[in-house]
Parts: C-alpha cells; structure tokens; sequence
C-alpha cells in the first residue's frame, strides 16, 4: 500500500493520463530567455522527468514583444524557436515526462518602455508606465497568445498554460484595479473577462482536442480592487466552457502586501481557496503555494481541496521529490524551505536561478555529481550547512569521508535559525542531511573539538568551523544584561521586556522577530496579514490584525541606510512589514557609547548628537561573526594543506547559500 494513495493516482484526461497528482509548477529560471542555453534548459527538466512529476510547466515564455518581462526576454513567436525547442521537448519525452509551456504576458509588469495594459496605469513595483491598448490593439494581443500556443504544439509541448493570475496581463483586464475601460473589454464584470475568455476558446479552436490547456486562475488577489468571488467563479465557468483543460490556482499579485511564498507563509496556507471553488467545475483543479512535502500534498488531496497540486520551487531543491515518495523514502527528500536567496532573489536580480539547498539546480551540465576515479580519505570539520554539504558529496562520489562536530548536534547557524519563528522550515534541512550522513556512510563524530592529531593520516582536510558573533569594543560590553545571539536563540537564556538588539543586519531582524513573535497558526497568521474569506471579502483582503509583541524592542544599525537593506529583494519586505507590525522601534546612525545599569546610552551621526539612554533590561549583541579559524594555522604550522569553507572562510554576513555551493564546488573537485 502506497503512503501517499492521493497523490500517486493516476488522471486521464482523455487524451493523456497523468502519472500522479503532481505538477512542476512555472518557474523562471534566467535559461529561458537564450536560446544558446536550451541544452542546459533541457537537462534540467530532463532530470526531473527522471524524477517521476507527472507534468511539469515551463518558465514565462511571452507571446509577443511587449509582453516581455525584460527586454529581449523569453519568447516564442517564431518557427524557427519552435523548432530549437523540440531539443527540450524531446529530452522530456525520452524520459516518460510530459511538459507545458506557460504563455506569460506581463502588462504592466513588463519592465521596459513598450508595454501595454487594459489601462495606463502604472503598477507601484515598475517604473514603467505602460500603454493602453485600442480594441484592435486587445485582439492583437489574443492573435499573439493563440498563435504562441499553436508554435509550442509544434515544438513537441504536451500543452500550454495560460498565465491569468499574479497580477500580469490578462489578471489587469479582470480587476477594477487596473481595467477602467468603457469599452467591450471594461466596465462589467463580463467585459472584463472577455480577454481571457477568448484566449482560451481560440487557443482551443487552434490546437485542437489532443492538447492540454491549462488556465491559471487569480482566486484570490490580495490587492485593493481585486476581483469579487462571483467573478472569480464566473470565470471559472467561461474558462471551462471555452475549452481549458486544467484550471489551476493562482494567489496574489506581486504587488500585494501579503507574502504568499516566502518560509514563514504556513504550508498549505491557501488550498481552502481552491477547495471553494472546485465544486463549481467539473474539469480537474490544481492548488499551489507553500506546499513542499508529500504527507502535505496528500492531506490537502485527501480532503478533497483539489485534484492536483503544483510545487515549483520544491523541484529545485530536489528533482526525484516524485520518486522518493513513490518508493516509500519521504524521509530523503531535500525539502524546499522557502527561502527564496538563490531562486526568486536571483531571477529579480536577472541572475540565473539555483537553489539554495541544492547548488546543482539549473546548473546540471555544470556540476554533474560523477563517482571519483581515486578515493580519498577526507576529514571535514564542522557539520554547519557548508561542512554537510561537503560531506555528503565527497561522499555521493566515492570517497571516505569523517565528520567532527564540536556540537552534540547537527547544523550549525541553521540549529540557530530553525528557532526564529517562520523558520522552522530550516530543520528540514538538517533532517535532510542527517539522512544523507547515514545512507552514504559517513563516519559521524559529535561532542569533541577536532584537534591536529585527530586529522592526522587524511588526504584531504576540509575546515567549515563556522564563525562566533563578534564582541564590539562598547565600553560596558561585559555588562550582565548583555547578550549575544546565539546565547538569546539557541541557549534561551532569560531576556527582559525591553531588549535593544545591536546590529540590524539579517541576524539582527531574526532576533528582533524571535523577541516579539510566537508561531502562529494558519488562522492568526492569516488575521496578522490580513487575509479574509475570498467568498466574502473582494480580493480576499482583510484589514490586518496583527498580534500585540511580546516585548518592546529596539533595532539599531550604525548605517544611514534603510534597516534590512542587505535582505533579500522577495523577503526582505515580508521582514520589515512584520517588525513593523510588532512596533519594533528602528534607530539609524547610531553611535554607541556604553551599557551601563540605566540601559543603552547612544548618539546620532557623525557629530554625537541627541544623546539618548534606552532603559533596556537586555541588549542584544548582533555586531557581525568572525571566522574560526585556529585549526587552519595549527595545520598549516605541520605543513598539511587545508580547505577553508564557509563562514571559516567569509564571515562577513551569514550566507548559506553561499557556504552550501562553495562546498559543494569543492567536493565535486576532490
């Protein structure tokens, strides 16, 4: 008997039967918008048609040039390109997968001068205002979508998906928001679901009956002046009328205020969205957003939320999730932890994207994991993220590898961060790697620090001994109210009801949420950001509610800039509008001239003014690490050669993402 009987079943749709109930959902990985880079586009999907995914959806591929996401974007509008593609089609295909590619218009989210909208109304995260578009100009633009879909059935797609939702094109024509037309295609309800209406009947009518379409459905806006739920269910009504063959749920705009993906969004956080607005139709219903395991997959089938489920970002992080839920090994799976650093946070800073807890991702014909022609023994020392990392690889490959930790435990600053509230995601990465410790026989040493005899007879030692916080030179920095971080988060020792947290960089943010904030359930998490009933409420937003802070706190930075600059560009805002929420009081240019008995003394600028004493009970030093790297010159004092990773070896801000691939460049090397 199958573990997961839901989401393992097979669905015939007539023409094709899926394999199971699971959809690689879009995601933009930078390879799209080459066609130079299609070979490495189709050994990325290829390894996760290897994966089992019964159905997997291309990145955004515009119908047209202003419907690009950047200029000279990713495209299809030509034979030519359909033709090229048919090396990506058939990589799938000689795996026994099935792909679709997702047309994607942005409107006026297109980020150069020549977009086009319902309106000409500027969207707050695009510099670019975009043009409205003439009725001639509206067909223009079906022609170009139906088109686009004709020229993928030639490139060997197994279907398209019509991208409605996220606040893009077709999403602008549907919502009062940005559609202030009088015309056919504004005003009403029905006009404004014209467009999208007659995409997909005319995509139909061209295609023919043997193809997929697949409608990504905005069921729930989150924006001012997003659609009604009697819109969002007529629609669902026409769009299964004029021929769809899969509608599936799309939840907010990126412009909305409410974060849908990022780790402290509670998994399957909007499937009862979906789970309204199945009874309407009768075609198959996919929910997305936040789901990453397959017992979560399951129980959201199981209740009957929906018939499929889409997960993007989970196939980065790992492409066999299929595979090992089939063959009854969840507990192997590297789960997608939503951090979001080397995906979305790469693909805005129009950088390629990977994946933080897999480095391999979208870089497969670069760091191929090939059996060692030599084995080598290898001692790594430090079991943080980058020490693991290096360990199981070494390891993967063929070679004998011991791992010290001076700790009891596993994990390093993910131990750390594992306890910040909407971070808990971050033990399924050490769970991961305890995983992989076991199944590739790495040799595992706990509770001693690795001296220079205990590395003795290795061919190769790999140091990943992290860092310790930093001690700034604050007269009273000794003080028995001062704290540094990890002894607040990870020794929970006592901290006060007034805090000043020293250093507002990433670690600074996380304290300041671990100090005001408990994890909520999906019910108070919903309340704090402000997300309502879809069948009530337009858009499904709710005034926000947020939940008083534990304890008053002060966020101090000695920069002149914006508090959590440094943050990731898809994170960073969900951060300071939580501490916002929790009226954590941020101070900048800040001085600090000592810690006494009264509290904090601090001035401004750089002329020492407006002296202010913060009456704290506890301060809270996040001032930055420094690297541990004592063994490294012990060994080097005997003339071995070591390898310095992680933050042993860069300190400057803690990067995961960075440490992981370092690590894993180098054991692909050795």
């Amino acid at each position: 008997m199958s573990s997961y009987p839901h989401l393992l079943e097979p669905l015939d749709l007539g023409h094709v039967v899926l394999p199971n109930r699971v959809i690689m959902g879009s995601m933009h990985t930078g390879l799209e918008d080459r066609l130079s880079d299609l070979p490495k586009l189709a050994a990325y999907f290829a390894e996760r048609a290897r994966g089992g995914v019964g159905l997997m959806v291309t990145g955004g591929y515009a119908p047209n040039r202003t419907g690009w996401l950047t200029p000279f974007g990713s495209t299809l509008t030509s034979r030519r390109q359909a033709r090229k593609h048919r090396l990506l089609t058939d990589a799938v295909h000689a795996e026994g997968g099935r792909i679709a590619l997702q047309i994607l218009h942005a409107g006026r989210y297109s980020y150069h001068p020549f977009s086009v909208s319902a309106s000409a109304l500027k969207a707050p995260i695009n510099p670019f205002k975009p043009r409205a578009l003439s009725d001639r100009g509206v067909r223009q633009q079906i022609e170009a979508y139906v088109d686009c879909a004709a020229l993928a059935r030639e490139a060997g797609y197994d279907g398209v998906e019509i991208m409605g939702s996220e606040g893009y094109f077709i999403n602008q024509f549907l919502a009062e928001r940005t559609n202030k037309r009088t015309d056919r295609w504004g005003g009403s309800p029905e006009n404004r679901r014209r467009l999208a209406v007659e995409i997909v009947r005319r995509t139909r009518e061209r295609v023919g009956e043997d193809f997929l379409i697949i409608y990504r459905l905005s069921m729930a806006d989150l924006v001012e002046g997003g659609q009604t739920w009697d819109d969002v269910v007529a629609l669902g009504k026409e769009i299964e009328a004029a021929g769809a063959s899969i509608i599936n749920t799309g939840i907010g705009w990126h412009e909305a205020r409410v974060p849908t993906i990022v780790t402290s969004v509670p998994r399957a956080a909007f499937t009862s969205v979906t789970a309204a607005f199945k009874p309407h139709v009768k075609i198959p219903v996919v929910t997305s957003n936040r789901i990453n395991l397959p017992q979560v997959a399951e129980e959201v089938l199981a209740r009957g939320d929906a018939d499929l489920v889409s997960m993007a970002r989970p196939f980065l992080a790992d492409p066999e999730w299929v595979l090992k839920a089939t063959t009854d090994r969840a507990d192997e799976i590297n789960v997608c932890i939503a951090c979001n650093q080397a995906c979305l946070d790469h693909v805005f800073a129009k950088k390629k994207a990977s994946c933080m807890v897999n480095p391999r991702a979208v870089r497969e014909t670069e760091l191929q994991l090939l059996p060692t022609r030599r084995t080598k023994s290898i001692a790594v020392v430090g079991a943080g993220p980058a020490g693991l990392a290096a360990a199981v690889t070494a390891a993967e490959r063929g070679h004998h590898v011991e791992l010290f930790e001076a700790d009891a435990e596993i994990g390093g600053q993910f131990g750390i961060a594992q306890q910040i509230p909407g971070k808990e995601e971050f033990a399924e990465t050490i769970r991961y790697y305890r995983r992989r410790l076991e199944l590739t026989g790495v040799k595992l040493h706990l509770g001693g620090r690795a001296g220079v005899d205990d590395l003795a007879g290795f061919d190769e030692i790999v140091l990943a001994t992290g860092v310790v916080p930093r001690v700034p030179a604050i007269p009273g920095i000794d003080h028995p109210k001062v704290l540094s971080y990890v002894e607040v988060v990870r020794e929970h020792k006592p901290v006060g009801d007034t805090v000043a947290v020293i250093g507002a960089g990433g670690v600074g943010v996380d304290v300041s949420e671990f100090l005001t904030t408990t994890s909520p359930d999906l019910a108070a998490w919903k309340a704090e950001w402000g997300v309502g009933d879809p069948t009530l409420l337009p858009g499904a937003l709710a005034v926000p509610q947020p939940e008083p802070s534990l304890r008053k706190v002060y966020l101090l930075q000695r920069k002149a800039g914006k508090i959590g600059a440094g943050l990731g560009k898809t994170t960073g805002w969900v951060h300071r509008a939580a501490l916002k929420n929790k009226q954590v009081e941020q101070l900048r240019e800040v001085n600090y001239e000592r810690i006494d008995d009264e509290g904090l003394h601090v001035t401004f600028g750089p002329k020492r003014e407006k002296a202010r004493v913060l009456a704290v009970d506890t301060v809270v030093v996040c001032a930055g690490q420094e690297p541990v790297r004592d063994l490294a010159d012990a060994l080097r004092a005997t003339g071995r050669p070591v390898h310095l990773i992680g933050g042993a070896d860069v300190a400057a801000e803690l990067d995961a993402k960075r440490a992981i691939e370092q690590a894993t460049r180098l054991a692909l090397t050795l």
